[in-house]
């Protein structure tokens, strides 16, 4: 049987159990409070933070999947828990004499500057300024400068069930302007899950995998657009004195790599997505 830690096991990394406890693999679940894991994954509290090894670590590990979730944007709280926290973790496999068959780390498509439309690729330049940007670029490089054979996983914006931020600002008469268009790049998060279950499926089978891979879905749509939609679902319309988007930045991120390694989104489109959520 297989053995996965999936360490900042939130919303993404459960999602993400379940598909492979479906599929037979032991998953342990690392997360400082371990109460709200799907019944199945076995629970390991930890403060990933913390260098101290939690009593409870699993004998054997063959696969360790890094995806913990910051909730707000500060760069020495990146530091400590995407840098530190990874470099925590490998440090405990180490310690334990165990031999890690596969890493994925769990990055943003936030690592890309570019804001004026372009195409973004796994070879496309990630030379965003922020300090968090660096952060998770800094944690990109302890991933695969660690002796493990490893892949990051860049995931651009995630939504499905519990994240209905966009539509609540929609139902409020959003103001979004329609040029220059602002693209937006997003994956469901079960599609999310369903690409890192893919590419540790490839990684079971001793497939050669890419260092980067961009999780996006097919369709990267302007904000004008996914909120116009939105608001034709929900029977209302943008306001033009209504609370005004923030964002900035504008890009178009490529999953074709994905693709053509075998992966196929099951919401294609924020069309598809953003239905079933409203079905709801």
């Amino acid at each position: 049987m297989k053995q996965v830690v999936i360490a900042g096991c939130g919303d993404v990394g459960s999602a993400l159990g379940l598909q492979l406890q479906a599929r037979g693999w032991q998953v342990y679940g690392l997360r400082r409070d371990p109460s709200a894991l799907p019944d199945g994954i076995l629970p390991i509290a930890a403060d990933l933070t913390q260098a101290t090894k939690p009593a409870d670590w699993p004998a054997k590990v063959d696969y360790l999947v890094y995806c913990p979730a910051a909730g707000k944007r500060d760069a020495a709280l990146y530091q400590r828990l995407y840098v530190e926290g990874l470099q925590h973790v490998l440090g405990w496999i180490k310690d334990s004499r165990q031999r890690l068959q596969y890493l994925l780390q769990v990055s943003s498509t936030g690592v890309y500057a570019q804001a004026d439309g372009e195409w973004v690729t796994e070879n496309s330049r990630a030379e965003a300024d922020s300090a968090t940007a660096k952060q998770l670029l800094a944690a990109e490089d302890v991933a695969l400068r660690s002796g493990v054979p490893a892949s990051v996983v860049r995931l651009g914006g995630i939504y499905g069930p519990g994240r209905n931020r966009l539509i609540e600002q929609v139902r409020t008469g959003l103001q979004v302007p329609e040029e220059p268009p602002q693209y937006t790049n997003r994956i469901h998060r079960d599609d999310a899950a369903g690409l890192l279950a893919h590419l540790l499926a490839l990684a079971e089978r001793r497939e050669l995998l890419a260092p980067c891979y961009l999780g996006v879905d097919d369709d990267p749509a302007s904000l004008f657009e996914v909120t116009n939609w939105l608001a034709g679902q929900l029977g209302t319309s943008l306001q033009p004195d209504g609370p005004r988007s923030t964002r900035s930045g504008s890009k178009r991120c490529s999953n074709e790599l994905a693709r053509e390694s075998g992966w196929q989104p099951a919401y294609p489109s924020y069309r598809e997505g953003y239905a079933e959520l409203l079905k709801g």
